[in-house]
């Protein structure tokens, strides 16, 4: 049966419901030996890339292929878990070897499947530098490694395939996504659309602020800026394009708001989790960090869009086109709810997040059998169970894909110590100042953020730059959030743009066109990061709650300025004028100190 075949449908359900129960399961179960979860996650996850998503015959059978061999290993490693943790990460004999090396390319090949080639690239040379990086010369060289502990430690030990960032995607990326899936197959959507629209659609621009606000409620469960577009973008861009909102605006507008999903507690397009791993701050502790910097983020795309109104004629929706108010209580009721028992879980039971989740993943799921009237409807409810199945099987895989080859590379840097040699040159290269440091990340980041996925950029930037950057004196979540706010340049900023490519595709419109456009209406993302370093107090709202909410206030009127005199059409001295107090309001921090 191939994933061709209508008949299929039924199979692929089924394989998305086990994954959901595993994953679910994991968290009542207890303790589960690593080498077991971990290498049963990644068989979960092997049909769904190499299978589901095949674009051809040829493509499908050669994944079958794959997946057999896969899983088979992945069976393997999680039956003799006692075996191998025995062996401290060396290969006994030449079986063992052969199963480490598919087992390596088999994550290359479906990180290439799923997102192309640039994440498996790097992973390739990288352990093209772990097995010959001994040949190389002078500070870039290592000692070398024997290949049985070198593919061992990647392989059958947790230092590789099932190190921590792949139990960060087994036990909380997992569980968040399925319940964005859970919420997205239901009214929430909806809800969220109604909500802005009751919200924003009677304002100036009314159109493009709904798109604002419904990406940023939409773009906090997804967490991915090409699935925020795609949905969201379906009803906002008809909507501003009716209203004769200029193409590339209203590409720009939905491209800039939709990239804020992975900025916008509480998924953050699984990078806050990854971030836990990496920090050992507390989940709850980095969602209120990145909050008021995702609140600046679609403040200055707000104020971008007044700006724009006075360039052009940006209409209201009008009032026959917006929801009664019965109708916006009702759907909103739909993600409101299951989202205060995530919140109420985490912050008042003080349950972990993971916990919390599984209990509004319940909440949402129940909300599937009633709908807008409301009324319950149970075949209904089992029908968008199954879409929610299948919504599972795809976003888990296409995560789990990433976070499993970029842990291949952390892998290899754990081993030759490359990492602290590119630590140092950052250091050298910067003259041990902080400014150039950043610099230098901000570049790393943007580059490589070109080519791979936002989570998989960050992981593989911070892990680099970050020892560098907090040697020079930035406080480890402090590194870490500019490192991932810069590592989502890339969504919007040309050559390569993704966000900006989806919706000029929607509405038919030069790429180019949109994606300066959206350079000037998504003016935070470049500097906010930047503030943050500048402002420490933004990102400490737990623990200086007044500190924060006036570097709130201070960086949000100074992007307001700068909004305004890179979109607006005020005259010259005006414009230079609100230039400089903009950055002096933004970076007051430095002036400061």
């Amino acid at each position: 049966m191939t994933s061709f075949s209508p008949s299929a449908g039924r199979v692929w359900i089924v394989l998305g419901m086990v994954t959901a129960v595993f994953h679910i399961g994991l968290i009542f179960y207890g303790l589960v030996p690593n080498l077991i979860a971990r290498p049963l996650h990644m068989a979960l996850i092997l049909p769904w890339v190499f299978l589901y998503a095949a674009k051809t015959h040829a493509g499908w059978w050669s994944g079958l292929v794959i997946t057999l061999i896969g899983v088979s290993a992945c069976i393997w490693i999680a039956l003799n878990h006692q075996i191998l943790r025995n062996q401290y990460g060396f290969l006994e004999n030449g079986f063992q070897v052969a199963l480490a090396i598919a087992l390596l390319a088999i994550a290359m090949e479906g990180a290439r499947r799923m997102i192309g080639w640039p994440l498996p690239a790097v992973a390739l040379c990288a352990l093209i530098y772990g097995l010959y990086g001994q040949h190389i010369p002078g500070e870039f060289g290592h000692a070398g490694t024997p290949l049985r502990s070198f593919l061992g430690t990647l392989v059958v030990a947790e230092g590789g395939l099932w190190g921590s960032l792949t139990g960060v995607s087994v036990g909380v990326v997992a569980i968040f996504v399925i319940f964005g899936a859970v919420l997205n197959a239901g009214e929430a959507g909806q809800g969220f659309m109604n909500v802005a629209s009751a919200a924003a659609g009677r304002l100036t621009g009314g159109a493009a602020k709904v798109s604002v606000i419904s990406s940023a409620l939409f773009g906090s469960i997804s967490g991915s800026a090409s699935a925020n577009v795609a949905s969201t973008g379906a009803i906002t861009l008809p909507a501003m394009t009716k209203l004769g909102y200029p193409k590339r605006l209203a590409a720009a507008v939905e491209a800039v708001a939709s990239s804020g999903g992975q900025i916008m507690p509480p998924l953050m397009g699984a990078g806050a989790f990854v971030m836990v791993e990496l920090t050992g701050v507390p989940y709850t502790q980095i969602m209120l960090a990145a909050l008021l910097p995702a609140i600046l983020y679609f403040l200055t795309v707000w104020m971008g869009i007044n700006a724009y109104a006075q360039r052009f004629d940006l209409q209201a929706v009008p009032k026959d086109q917006r929801p009664g108010a019965r109708m916006v209580l009702i759907t909103s009721g739909f993600f409101l709810v299951p989202f205060s028992v995530l919140l109420t879980a985490m912050f008042i039971a003080g349950f972990t997040p993971q916990y919390a989740a599984v209990l509004a993943i319940f909440t949402g799921a129940a909300a599937l059998f009633f709908d807008a009237s409301p009324r319950m409807n149970i075949a209904q409810g089992f029908d968008r169970m199954g879409h929610a199945f299948l919504a599972v099987g795809q976003q888990v895989a296409m995560i789990a894909a990433i976070i499993i080859c970029a842990s291949i590379i952390i892998g290899v840097l754990g081993i030759t110590g490359l990492g602290i040699k590119i630590t140092s040159v950052i250091i050298s290269g910067s003259g041990g100042s902080l400014w150039p440091a950043l610099f230098l990340t901000a570049l790393a980041c943007l580059l490589l953020g070109m080519e791979v996925p936002t989570t998989a950029a960050y992981v593989i930037c911070v892990s680099v730059a970050g020892p560098a950057l907090i040697e020079l004196g930035l406080e480890p979540l402090q590194a870490h959030l500019f490192v991932f706010w810069f590592a989502l340049l890339s969504t919007i900023t040309p050559p390569v743009c993704g966000a900006v490519f989806i919706a000029a595709g929607m509405i038919g419109e030069n790429w180019l066109r949109v994606a300066l456009t959206a350079m000037a209406l998504g003016l935070g993302l470049y500097i906010i990061p930047l503030a943050m370093i500048a402002n420490p107090d933004l990102i400490r709202v737990s623990t200086n709650t007044t500190g924060a909410l006036s570097a709130f206030l201070m960086v949000g009127i100074g992007l307001t300025c700068l909004s305004y005199a890179l979109i607006g059409k005020p005259r010259w001295l005006y414009r230079a004028l609100l230039t400089a107090f903009g950055l002096a309001a933004c970076f007051v921090g430095i002036l400061t100190t």
